[in-house]
């Protein structure tokens, strides 16, 4: 017992304080240019902000970081101007109009169809998995045109369905690709066990692979909502003409020309279309990494 003991190592010892504070000391360089890289990758941010709660005059004459500087002189005439006199409210609205639905239509429908590629046999899977996945290399800007014409013949230019259509097939060939490298990496012997019990296809996606993959699901909603939400091409393409249903990317390039002389509420207004999607990261962002690793290394 003594030779097959000494066979598999003695336990490693229980690390001194001395070893802790030298491997500690070591990475100090590491954190202190991680720290350094943040700073500097936040700095502008933070002038732009600061400068949002400053007047026209203050930004034109002083540094943002004078703002510290006593006398404080903080306003909110900024961003009440911009939400109420320039329409950012409502512009605000119809991104949240755009971006939701169509976000939770491309996840349904992807993940209906990286459920079939990953567990329905049926002839000619993999070629068409393979089309799919092919989509992802072909520019928006080609179907621009088509599409377009194909809506002001349908009489749907201008509306919400048609902008929801459109991202949402723009969408699905990443959407495709990540959820079904994450349902196929699922455990093979928990669904053919519900198989076995009599479940279909519908109850083994919705009651087993979708509560499974909520990690991947989370990432691909964070993906797909940022991108929609800062969508600005696809918008001016089928709603730039309308201002009733045009979201904030469109309103925000609509103040670069139009405001002129009223540049300084540029800063406000791109934090207003900062906010919802800060919330949608820092809320989903505990499912981020594990569901981005899942998918991409996985299958």
């Amino acid at each position: 017992m003594a030779d097959g003991g000494a066979a598999y190592g003695a336990p490693d010892r229980p690390e001194s304080r001395t070893q802790r504070i030298v491997r500690k000391l070591s990475r100090g360089p590491l954190h202190l240019v991680i720290i350094g890289v943040c700073l500097a990758w936040m700095t502008p941010t933070a002038g732009l902000f600061v400068s949002s709660f400053r007047t026209r005059s203050e930004i034109a004459t002083t540094g943002w970081w004078t703002a510290f500087v006593p006398p404080l002189e903080f306003t909110l005439e900024n961003y009440q101007h911009v939400l109420t006199a320039r329409g950012m409210g409502q512009s605000f609205i119809n991104s949240v109009m755009i971006s939701v639905p169509a976000t939770l239509f491309t996840i349904i429908v992807a993940a209906l169809a990286a459920y079939a590629f990953s567990w329905i046999e049926f002839r000619g899977r993999e070629a068409l998995f393979l089309v799919v996945v092919a989509l992802l290399v072909v520019p928006i800007q080609l179907t621009l045109i088509p599409v377009l014409r194909m809506y002001a013949g349908l009489g749907m230019t201008g509306t919400f369905p048609a902008v929801w259509l459109a991202h949402t097939a723009y969408g699905l060939p990443f959407a495709v690709f990540l959820l079904r490298n994450f349902f196929i990496a699922l455990p093979k012997d928990l669904l053919e066990s519900a198989y076995l019990e009599g479940a279909s296809h519908f109850v083994a996606f919705t009651r087993i692979v979708m509560p499974l993959s909520v990690p991947a699901l989370a990432a691909l909603g964070i993906f797909q909502f940022l991108w929609l939400w800062n969508d600005l091409l696809v918008a001016l393409i089928y709603l730039g003409g309308f201002r009733d249903v045009a979201p904030m990317t469109v309103t925000i390039s609509s103040l670069v020309s139009s405001f002129g002389s009223e540049w300084h509420l540029l800063t406000s207004a791109a934090f207003v279309s900062m906010v919802l999607p800060l919330i949608v990261f820092f809320a989903l962002q505990k499912y981020f990494v594990e569901g981005i690793l899942a998918g991409a290394v996985k299958g």
